[in-house]
This record gives structure tokens, C-alpha cells and sequence, in this order.
């Protein structure tokens, strides 16, 4: 458990500073572009190391861990999917993102109830990590979006996975523990999905 802990403080630190480089770089552009796309490419490789150690220590045996990220990631993954739907290079991506907007919305509403009843809040807003995402999402030119996007979501569904199958073996609330239960085999099938566009080639988006 020590090594998971100075793990997770080694990687919020990696992703603390790689906001900060990006604040510098954008009072003080020198190389516009490249040095921000990579610097955003560091913040999301940090904020993924972060989310998984995460969802496989806290968040599969403390209640409020888990409502507070499931709920962050739903969030997180309908904004991303909205963006994906209007910035998606490739008709894949923006499927793609259109189902996780349906997919996340209706799983958001099956977890609300289930939340009330255990006694628990889910938070209303992004953590500072996820809104991490959503900024490079946006900030991602047009020819780096699906690489970006696509990335971000395996990362983001192998988190959700650890998150919901750790929850479902060790939870102590039996209704959330069904529901993950449950999230599991459809976030599999995200993840899959994910896998199958970043090795396909891209079929250009319909004009």
C-alpha cells in the first residue's frame, strides 16, 4: 500500500507540473503548438496514472470514493463525447462519442437513485484532473483529435473498469455494488471499441 501511495504522489505531482509548464508556455509562447501538444500529452499520460491507482485502491472499498468517481467519470466522459461529436475527424470518433453520451447519461440516472439510497452526494462538477482532459481535448488541433480523444478514453475506461469491478468484489453498499456490477461488461465493450478504432484506419467523417 506504500508503494501505491507514494505511486499516486509521485504522478499528482508529474500532473501538477505539467499545468504549470502549460500556464508558462502560454504567458510566454516561444514554440506555439508543438511544446503545448506535448506538454498536454503529459498532463493526460499523468492524469491516467493518477485515475488508475485511484480506482484500484480507494475507490473499490470506500463508498464515497466510489460515488464521487463514477459519478466524475460519467460526467467527464458525456462532455468528451460531445466534443468528440463536433471536432471528431473520423465517423468512428464521432459515433463514437455520440454513444458515450447516451451510454454515460443512462448510467448516470440508473447510479442517482441507488446514490440516495446509500446515504451518499455525487458532486455536480469535473474534479481539476477531468477538467484537465476536457481543456486538451478542446485545445487538440484538428488533425491530433482522434489520437488525443482516443486515448484519453482508453485510459478513461480502464480506470472506470478497475473502478467498477473493484467496487463490485469489495463494496459495502449492495445496491451500488449491482450497479457496478452491471457498468462492467458495457465499459468492456467501450474499452473494445476503443481498441478497434485506434487500430483501424479512420473513414473520414460525413460533411
Amino acid at each position: 500500500m506504500k508503494r501505491v501511495i507514494m505511486f499516486a504522489a509521485a504522478a499528482a505531482t508529474a500532473l501538477s507540473l505539467a499545468a504549470c509548464q502549460k500556464k508558462d508556455e502560454a504567458a510566454n509562447p516561444a514554440d506555439p503548438g508543438t511544446s503545448n501538444e506535448a506538454v498536454n500529452a503529459a498532463q493526460d499520460a499523468a492524469s491516467a496514472a493518477v485515475g488508475a491507482t485511484s480506482a484500484a485502491t480507494v475507490g473499490q472499498v470506500s463508498t464515497d470514493a466510489f460515488v464521487t468517481n463514477a459519478a466524475i467519470s460519467d460526467m467527464y466522459e458525456i462532455q468528451a463525447g460531445q466534443i468528440a461529436q463536433k471536432k471528431g475527424q473520423s465517423a468512428g470518433v464521432k459515433d463514437f462519442g455520440k454513444m458515450m453520451v447516451t451510454d454515460h447519461t443512462a448510467m448516470t440516472n440508473e447510479m442517482k437513485p441507488l446514490i440516495t439510497a446509500a446515504g451518499k452526494t455525487a458532486p455536480t462538477g469535473l474534479d481539476e484532473r477531468r477538467k484537465g482532459l476536457i481543456d486538451n481535448l478542446n485545445a487538440a488541433p484538428a488533425a491530433d483529435f482522434d489520437k488525443t480523444y482516443l486515448a484519453q478514453q482508453e485510459a478513461a475506461h480502464n480506470e472506470a473498469l478497475t473502478l467498477m469491478q473493484g467496487y463490485a468484489d469489495n463494496g459495502d453498499d449492495a445496491g451500488l455494488k449491482a450497479a457496478a456490477g452491471k457498468a462492467v461488461p458495457k465499459i468492456q465493450a467501450h474499452l473494445d471499441r476503443v481498441k478497434q478504432l485506434q487500430a483501424a484506419p479512420a473513414a473520414p467523417a460525413k460533411k
